[in-house]
């Protein structure tokens, strides 16, 4: 399995453009996902373009939730690619000019290994991408609560890693358990997560690349 960020509010990889807002690109169990879609759809685009990543080999769009800075380059990519299923909470509407779009209000299986927590509080869906050693957690900004998220998640096995925007968490007990954290985008309290855990911290950031070798340790 791996994740490559395409968009963030800071930068992993120098000749990339960084933006409030979020968007990964996840290769796993043979599908190849747009996670979110950041705010500037040209800012999308060209990231994408620099990391080598072509629009027209995504098959699956994933929209965590319906708020700009992970829509706002929707309309731009499918515009280049529109053969695309997207998956998106059942509160989103109006995605157009795509081959199908499921609007998602309980959990739901995707595939082989990928399945959506469903539509928490009325606002947010989370990716769960299975693992031999557990699941990969991907999460937009975690408004219903990481503790939430991570419930939604438990029926699916234990939770290896967690990657994505965890907004203003600081419940940091709840992830002792949790092999990988790479807090993205909205997490207000990065440094205090890189403190805390050092050997499960990994450094987010536009052009990062998580690798998860054997499922059992990232490596860049």
């Amino acid at each position: 399995m791996q994740i490559q960020i395409i968009y963030d509010n800071t930068i992993f990889q120098k000749d990339l453009c960084s933006d409030w807002g979020f968007a990964a690109f996840i290769e796993a169990h043979g599908r190849r996902i747009l996670f979110d879609a950041g705010a500037d759809g040209e800012i999308l685009l060209e990231n994408m373009a620099q990391m080598e990543i072509d629009p027209a080999s995504i098959d699956t769009v994933f929209i965590s939730h319906h708020h700009f800075d992970h829509t706002g380059g929707l309309a731009t990519f499918l515009a280049q690619n529109n053969k695309v299923a997207v998956y998106v909470p059942a509160s989103l509407r109006g995605v157009r000019n795509a081959a199908r779009v499921i609007h998602v209000e309980e959990a739901v299986h995707l595939g082989e290994g990928l399945d959506s927590t469903g539509e928490l509080m009325n606002i947010e869906q989370s990716l769960i991408v299975a693992t031999p050693l557990g699941s990969v957690l991907v999460v937009g900004c975690s408004h219903p609560g990481v503790k939430a998220i991570m419930d939604a998640a438990a029926p699916y096995g234990n939770i290896h890693a967690i990657v994505g925007g965890l907004h203003g968490f600081r419940e940091f007990v709840l992830l002792s358990d949790v092999r990988f954290i790479c807090p993205t985008h909205c997490t207000r309290h990065v440094a205090a997560l890189k403190k805390r855990f050092p050997e499960k911290y990994i450094e987010g950031g536009a052009g990062r690349k998580i690798e998860f070798e054997s499922f059992d340790r990232e490596t860049v």
